[in-house]
């Protein structure tokens, strides 16, 4: 409901979800886990760690969120997602209960995946914070780490609207004498961090303060970097399956956590890290982040969709040799549209477009919005229509961007 309707479909507490994992036998318990918020990356960071852990022998959970295609990739054991079977049996039996409480269809997910972790004992799970992080239903663990990647504008009219409000909620994940990886060291809000790791007695890293990385570059479809601990390389020429440039911030913060993860008892060999880093994708299901759909013309997607996720895809646009730029574009209306606007490129031609849900804001009303920054372009009912209009009037040498809104890389999925 929260994906369709926005902020009225939010519980801001933690009482369903306590509620339905005590009438479960609270599964949560039986299983260690991993929680990494932010705000840009906690997905690919969420996924980049299970990889490991999968790699490294451990059965291991990954939940995480929205889903682009089918509900079952929120939840996912090795990378297999939860069998139908299981999701409608789950509902059943838990109907009275659901219609007794209302919880929001988040809390339910949240409750589903912990049961199903559980039945199927697995080791350890990775748990992707849906939203915030202090109210955020996935806040009932007690994890073995905690990693939050980095702060920045996203769900201010629910989170605050200053940097100093929202890390403060994304802080809230932090438990008592558990480790915490902050991935960026951003000066604004540092001491929001700090603060509430020395009032839970846990140690705090920044991950790009201890480590970082040298010798990047690109090969045979692979991101190439080095990371380094001062002058000691830990890691040399990973190859990284997810070739976004904003994933170097992310293998930062990755192998911090792999390193905190070490020394809490898991073992994890340094082969595992380079096996599993290299296959992201096809070990956990990962899509949308700088994802090729085709190439002749070359079609990508990308799931940024505030500011910060939006410099981070231009960056990579720029860094991607191309003729001219064509960019399928749709957003939602309580998204900052404007602001996002003014940071895309007036050179492009635009298709302008809307994901079919409640909270799409209209293309027509985009085109006039995108018209105020100088871009031009198309207008378009469905992401369909759009991207085959890209497709048909792009060179063999052109670059077709899909982005704007999660919805519209779902929907060009």
């Amino acid at each position: 409901m929260f994906t369709r309707i926005g902020s009225a479909a939010i519980k801001k507490d933690l009482d369903n979800t306590l509620i339905l994992c005590r009438d479960l036998g609270n599964p949560q318990e039986k299983f260690k886990t991993i929680h990494v918020g932010g705000t840009n990356g906690k997905g690919s960071t969420s996924h980049m760690l299970a990889a490991v852990l999968q790699q490294a022998g451990y059965k291991t959970g990954l939940y995480t969120s929205p889903h682009l295609k089918d509900f079952r990739e929120r939840i996912r054991i090795n990378g297999e997602m939860v069998p139908e079977r299981f999701v409608t049996s789950f509902v059943e039996q838990q109907r009275q209960l659901i219609e007794d409480i209302s919880p929001s269809f988040f809390e339910v997910t949240v409750a589903m995946a912990f049961s199903w972790f559980a039945e199927e004992h697995v080791d350890v799970a990775v748990i992707e914070v849906g939203l915030g992080g202090r109210l955020d239903s996935t806040n009932i663990i007690h994890p073995e780490l905690v990693v939050i990647t980095n702060i920045s504008f996203d769900h201010t009219n629910i989170l605050g609207n200053t940097l100093q409000a929202i890390a403060y909620e994304k802080a809230g994940i932090i438990k008592s004498a558990v480790p915490v990886i902050i991935g960026e060291r951003q000066e604004e809000i540092a001491q929001v961090f700090t603060d509430k790791a020395a009032e839970m007695q846990s140690k705090l890293l920044f991950a790009n303060e201890v480590l970082h990385i040298a010798d990047t570059y690109r090969e045979n479809g692979c991101l190439v970097t080095s990371v380094y601990k001062g002058e000691i390389c830990l890691f040399k020429a990973l190859k990284l399956d997810l070739t976004g440039s904003y994933q170097l911030k992310n293998i930062l913060t990755v192998i911090q956590s792999v390193i905190s993860l070490r020394e809490a008892g898991f073992h994890l060999p340094d082969e595992a890290v380079y096996l599993a880093i290299k296959k992201v994708r096809e070990s956990t299901g990962l899509r949308g982040r700088w994802d090729v759909l085709s190439k002749n013309p070359l079609v990508i997607a990308d799931t940024g969709h505030n500011i910060a996720g939006i410099q981070e895809v231009l960056q990579n646009i720029r860094d991607t040799p191309h003729k001219r730029l064509h960019v399928v574009i749709g957003m939602l209306k309580d998204k900052d549209v404007s602001t996002v606007l003014q940071l895309m490129p007036a050179a492009a031609i635009y298709y302008f477009c809307q994901p079919n849900l409640e909270r799409a804001l209209p293309a027509y009303d985009l085109a006039l919005q995108a018209e105020k920054s100088g871009l031009k372009g198309d207008i378009f009912e469905t992401v369909t229509l759009a991207l085959d209009a890209a497709k048909t009037s792009a060179g063999p040498d052109d670059l077709i961007f899909v982005g704007g809104s999660t919805f519209v890389v779902a929907e060009a999925l």
